[in-house]
């Protein structure tokens, strides 16, 4: 780093500058990489089930499957500290976890749900379990590549890149289920692993990655003493909470959207062309817009006014449930509208984390932060299948829509519309 650049005072890019650069289509692999295989579990594994006549229960209790999503924090300080001998600390671990990937998902065609469920249960924790370690490297390389300015905007596109890659499961394999087999469509749904792998081969190492911890008590300790003396206990316990609560109402909203349109009487091809094509465009307008309105109103306004939008979205589901006949014109319009407010939503929640993420304590916290975020998509939602046989489709979103109120509640203490949030250092003030 020269002289020059370190006394310069950076101004804020313009969009043509933040849009088109190598670091943002970094962002399209890493957020297409880290969706997939989450939306197979979410999205594809349901559906193989819900159409295999497995009940409502067992597919709501596979939401338990995703747990290494939740505790991912417990091992990312060994991710942190020890480097692979191959490609660098990031991308070594990031060829691997694809390579795993790429190889288990393929064995899902080779089971009866009806007669090997327990196996499948095994598996789909593994696939989660891969899953998970790869995003503790991607979001570590992210947040090590984007300079500050750039975390809103390059979140919103690994964002969008996230939802993307929900119409291979959700979508296209769906599609393809209906005239090939099990296994052919589960292989397919593999071989979309191969651009991450092609990112990790192709990418260059990012600089700070080359400063690990140096021991395994400075890679477990130090991330929590700092995000704890930042701002105190109370602070501290405020933010999580808030991470927390945040998508708590979305995420249950989602979690059995794909049996939902089954049971509304939508066919999968119905549900692969119109159900998830309909939100496609959506959510790549509402990120990158998101993203872009970030630059100029900051995090903050961002958390407020896409929240907003966020919570009305899921009342769209509601009116779905209440109409309970298959019109595909209604489906469009309340999965598009949901995609614009979530995908609104997730970019700024995104953005929040990787800014409060300590540049020297990268994998570890952001790990972390993405851990209790995960929290409503494994515990809680195990529970919507049972909730949904109590209450039906319709009184389930409203419990949803309320459920998602205290987080936004949460905003006035840890993200305030009028002041300026306190960061941690920037990337570039990290010491070697």
């Amino acid at each position: 780093m020269t002289d020059a650049s370190v006394a310069a005072v950076p101004k804020p890019p313009t969009w043509r500058d933040a849009l088109f650069n190598r670091r943002m289509l970094i962002c399209i692999f890493t957020g297409f990489s880290s969706g997939l295989p989450l939306y197979l579990l979410i999205n594809l594994l349901p559906a193989w089930l819900r159409s295999e006549q497995v009940d409502l229960k067992a597919i709501g209790l596979f939401a338990l499957i995703q747990l290494p999503y939740t505790w991912k924090f417990l091992w990312s300080p060994l991710m942190d500290r020890y480097a692979l001998p191959l490609l660098g600390r990031r991308r070594g671990w990031m060829l691997v976890t694809q390579l795993l990937l790429l190889l288990s998902i393929p064995l899902f065609g080779y089971f009866n749900p009806r007669l090997d469920i327990w196996t499948i249960a095994y598996l789909a924790t593994a696939v989660a379990l891969f899953s998970a370690s790869q995003d503790i490297v991607l979001d570590a390389f992210r947040r090590e590549i984007l300079p500050d300015v750039e975390l809103g905007l390059g979140n919103a596109i690994h964002v969008n890149a996230y939802r993307i890659s929900s119409l291979v499961p959700g979508a296209l394999s769906l599609i393809l289920a209906d005239h090939l087999p099990w296994s052919s469509v589960f292989w397919v749904t593999a071989l979309f692993m191969l651009p991450g792998l092609l990112l990790t081969l192709a990418a260059d190492e990012p600089r700070l990655s080359r400063h690990g911890p140096k021991t395994l008590r400075e890679a477990v300790v130090e991330p929590f003493r700092e995000f704890i003396r930042r701002g105190g206990w109370r602070q501290a316990g405020l933010i999580l909470l808030f991470i927390f609560l945040y998508k708590l109402g979305d995420s249950m909203a989602t979690a059995l959207a794909t049996p939902f349109y089954l049971d509304m009487g939508f066919t999968k091809s119905e549900i692969g062309i119109i159900a998830k094509n309909a939100g496609l465009w959506a959510s790549v307008i509402g990120g990158m817009l998101g993203g872009l309105w970030m630059l100029r109103i900051g995090i903050n306004r961002g958390l407020w006014l896409f929240g907003v939008v966020q919570v009305v979205s899921i009342l769209g589901f509601a009116w779905l449930a209440w109409e309970a006949r298959p019109d595909k014109l209604l489906l469009a319009g309340v999965i598009a509208f949901e995609a614009l407010g979530v995908g609104l939503g997730t970019a700024a929640f995104i953005a929040f984390i990787a800014r409060a993420t300590d540049p020297r304590y990268t994998a570890t916290q952001f790990a972390l932060f993405t851990s209790l975020a995960a929290v409503p998509r494994t515990l809680v939602n195990a529970s919507t299948g049972w909730v949904v046989e109590q209450t039906g489709w319709f009184a389930f979103f409203l419990i949803c829509t309320v459920l998602a109120l205290p987080g936004m509640a949460l905003l006035l203490r840890v993200a305030p519309w009028h002041e300026p949030p306190r960061s941690p250092p920037a990337v570039g003030e990290r010491k070697s």
